[in-house]
């Protein structure tokens, strides 16, 4: 299922983190079958490593974060939108440099 072109489209087989850029969830839905990624599995038979390996991927990605220095871009420009919570009309341009060792 996780390759079905009828699903995925004619690129199924290839690696497209684009595919998934608003979440895996959203991306499944767009496909149109909501349950189509199913690294997981739902249900009560779902897998029982699922919290821990989103908790490893947080603790990885602090780990990885931690080094490093954000700050708003000095061309953003601030125009919340409001659509069920506030977000940036025009997205949120961030420096990113990393911190001295």
């Amino acid at each position: 299922m996780h390759r079905d072109r009828e699903v995925w489209g004619h690129d199924a087989g290839e690696f497209n983190p684009l595919r998934f850029r608003d979440g895996a969830a959203r991306a499944a839905a767009a496909a149109g079958i909501p349950h189509a990624l199913l690294s997981f599995s739902i249900g009560p038979r779902s897998c029982i490593g699922q919290g821990f390996a989103m908790l490893e991927a947080k603790a990885a990605m602090a780990a990885m974060l931690r080094g490093l220095s954000f700050r708003v871009s000095p061309g953003y420009v601030h125009a919340p939108v409001d659509l069920i919570t506030l977000k940036p009309k025009f997205g949120l341009p961030v420096i990113v440099r990393l911190l001295d060792a």
